[in-house]
């Protein structure tokens, strides 16, 4: 719920999937190759300065920082306008730049392999913006075009250490930090909510991903220390403690991803608003339990019934994770988690053999509460819910047994975007 937007919401076309490799890389700085490890705001502030003074000779003026995101709960229900408990990460994309007294924009980010990748632009004083190629540069673009003035001409350059194709929402920590450095550039400031909502436009009309509000969401208005309960009918929201003592929130990366056609994620949407149509109701929001009876005496797809009973039950076992978690009932919470992965794999079919796996594994572990695939599936990454003292051992018996090359990190949920200041 951008998704890459990953996918929240959503799995990305090839071309798209492709694309994003150019906009930003797993940095990992990590001790052994299974752990990645945030590299800090100061690291890639200074990373994405002495870029730009390269790239352009001189210095930048302004400055943005957006992370990217996991969710704790709530999965394939934020396009029903139902709830979602997400954190933000530690994990950084940094936006540096100046205006430069032209009619051009230009951007340049990192590839994994350290190359540069560039683009160009017109700024939106002398034209208007239109999807193109390269396609990355679509994801810059359409927050250009969709910010809420006019912007002269600008050099821009992006570093990220959001980790890519994990399901952790490297287009939407790019797209709000590329916004959140508009405003710095600008000094036009806007409402966070307004800004998370104008990102998503942006990722809906440039590469084209019909995401949901989460990730934009949360990449602005997360907070250290707590998720985010987000109501996606309302677009109110409410920051709930993730302060346990006891236990860490483990991410563990299953580091596949699925080849797609790029239609699974629109269609299990438009499968969710058949539901809704059939129940003459605006979306699965406003669904119940008792309606998926009618679905039921209506003879609807056994596929739509199964996506709508994934959803009246994964919003209802989010708002008791919301309530859960500040009274630090974590074996509830757990059991929870393991309900909604069951239901993700089986309902929404979103899951995949490596998930399961992973999924399966934690659950033999002892010390972890609950495990559950997070992010629009096909690949990416489970969370769990672990025990501080077992986490060691935790990630010994997944190194052992899983079939694939999983790649781990322990999320401290952590502040949203903001503006940076340059010294």
């Amino acid at each position: 719920m951008s998704t890459l937007s990953d996918w929240q919401s959503a799995p990305l076309t090839a071309l798209v999937k492709t694309a994003l490799v150019n906009i930003a890389v797993l940095h990992t700085s990590a001790p052994t190759m299974t752990e990645a490890v945030a590299k800090g705001e100061a690291t890639l502030l200074r990373e994405a300065r002495d870029k730009f003074v390269a790239a352009f000779g001189r210095q930048p003026t302004a400055a943005s920082a957006a992370p990217g995101r996991v969710n704790l709960i709530g999965e394939h229900v934020d396009y029903c306008e139902g709830y979602v408990l997400p954190v933000a990460l530690p994990f950084l994309t940094i936006v540096v730049g100046d205006y430069n007294n032209t009619d051009e924009c230009g951007v340049v980010s990192t590839l994994g392999s350290n190359q540069d990748v560039k683009t160009s632009f017109p700024a939106t004083t002398v034209a208007t913006l239109s999807p193109g190629e390269p396609a990355w540069a679509n994801y810059v673009k359409g927050v250009v075009a969709n910010f809420p003035m006019k912007v002269g001409g600008f050099d821009a350059v992006v570093v990220s250490d959001v980790p890519m194709g994990a399901g952790v929402s490297s287009s939407a920590s790019l797209e709000v930090a590329f916004f959140t450095f508009l405003e710095a550039l600008t000094g036009h400031t806007v409402d966070p909510v307004q800004k998370a909502r104008l990102c998503q436009k942006a990722e809906h009309e440039f590469p084209g991903m019909p995401c949901g509000i989460m990730d934009q969401f949360i990449v602005t208005l997360g907070k250290k220390d707590h998720a985010l309960l987000i109501d996606c009918k309302s677009l109110s929201s409410t920051h709930i403690p993730v302060q346990s003592s006891e236990a860490v929130i483990l991410v563990v990366n299953s580091n596949v991803k699925h080849q797609l056609t790029g239609s699974e994620y629109p269609q299990r949407r438009a499968q969710c608003q058949q539901a809704a149509d059939l129940l003459r109701i605006p979306s699965l929001r406003s669904a119940s339990i008792d309606d998926l009876k009618k679905l039921s005496s209506q003879n609807c797809d056994e596929l739509v019934f199964k996506r709508a009973k994934h959803v009246i039950e994964e919003i209802a076992r989010t708002e008791e994770v919301a309530k859960l978690l500040p009274q630090n009932e974590l074996d509830a919470v757990g059991q929870l988690f393991y309900k909604s992965h069951s239901s993700l794999s089986e309902l929404m079919q979103v899951s995949c053999g490596e998930l399961d796996q992973l999924v399966g594994i934690l659950r033999a572990s002892a010390g972890v509460y609950g495990a559950r695939m997070t992010g629009g599936g096909f690949g990416g990454c489970v969370i769990a819910l672990v025990k501080k003292n077992n986490v060691e051992q935790v990630k010994k018996n997944v190194l052992s047994q899983y079939k694939g090359k999983p790649i781990f990190f322990v999320c401290q949920p952590s502040d949203g975007a903001r503006i940076l200041q340059l010294q």
